[in-house]
């Protein structure tokens, strides 16, 4: 017998442009394959990826079919589980980085998602729904690199570029956990919430640069695409991971570590990291709220290209 097909609000584009492109659609809700669970959506967030998305910087990557549906953060309610999903079941409270999909339709900026088993994870009792949509991407962007691939120890000096940003905010903290000297860059009106947060110093990037400043760091975060600048106060023997460019041959020819890293969605280190939130270890910031709607993500969206959010921008829905 033929499943009866249900439909759901979605936020799409039909083509790729400015905010304005973002618009209301009733799609069908998802289908989960045996592996998956279908949630329902209470919050997700903004991160840049959906605006360059949106102005089609990723086409390279995906070559996804109108309309699309944005958005790669979620926290909800799992309504159906999938034959082969044994960790969670029906009413868990969850929030995940889900996949990117490559036919285009399952981001989050809707009312229902399919999520892999392996990318969820519970959502800790005293996290909001709006904390924990907020975590996923930057968190565990943060999470990986910070972690895995710097390996920062105590004791050790990283400097974290752009430390007012999503991932940014993150890296700090968890940089801080593990017991680093922080240095990080930022506008001065961000100055005394990332010191509150456990940066050591902060940098007036509008006047100062990190080279006229620091020296001998063991390990340098760049969000912003400065892997010379990076370079330039690095130890010899110390390590450089870029979120934001891809380092050269020349760059990586000498004794430093130079790499790129793209996000690995994984539930079991989102679940590690939802759990320092919950015990305060690690704060969730959260700069403003829109509304699961055409204009509220146009709003969101244009917050977030403007480069003035403190934390990260929530969509309820």
């Amino acid at each position: 017998m033929k499943k009866e097909t249900k439909l759901m609000k979605a936020i799409v584009i039909d083509e790729y442009g400015s905010a304005e492109k973002l618009h209301e659609a009733e799609l069908e809700v998802p289908q989960i394959a045996a592996d998956e669970v279908l949630v329902k959506v209470v919050a997700t967030s903004i991160n840049p990826i959906d605006w360059k998305a949106r102005q089609g910087m990723l086409k390279a990557m995906f070559n996804w079919s109108f309309p699309v549906v944005l958005g790669w953060d979620l926290a909800g309610i799992i309504t159906e589980v999938g034959k082969d999903v044994t960790s969670f079941k029906i009413g868990d409270e969850v929030f995940a980085r889900p996949d990117i999909y490559q036919d285009g339709k399952r981001g989050t900026y809707a009312e229902f998602a399919a999520v892999k088993e392996d990318k969820l994870a519970l959502k800790p009792e005293r996290v909001s729904f709006e904390e924990a949509a907020a975590i996923p991407l930057a968190g565990l962007t943060a999470w990986q690199v910070v972690v895995d691939q710097l390996k920062v120890k105590k004791g050790e000096k990283i400097l974290i570029q752009a430390g007012a940003g999503g991932v940014g905010i993150f890296a700090i903290q968890i940089a801080k956990y593990l017991g680093a000297y922080v240095a990080t860059t930022a506008s001065p009106k961000n100055n005394e919430l990332l010191r509150r947060l456990g940066a050591d110093v902060v940098i007036d990037y509008h006047t100062t640069s990190v080279k006229d400043v620091l020296k001998d760091y063991d390990a340098v975060f760049d969000t912003i695409d400065q892997i010379d600048e990076g370079l330039s106060i690095l130890k010899p023997e110390g390590r450089l991971v870029t979120i934001a460019g891809q380092p050269t041959e020349k760059q990586q020819a000498g004794t430093q570590s130079v790499s790129a890293w793209w996000l690995q969605p994984n539930g079991k280190e989102l679940s590690d990291l939802g759990k320092l939130v919950e015990q305060g270890k690690v704060k969730v910031i959260i700069d403003s709220t829109f509304d699961l709607s055409a204009n509220g993500l146009r709003e969101a969206h244009k917050r977030s290209e403007s480069h003035h959010a403190q934390g990260k921008i929530v969509i309820k829905n």
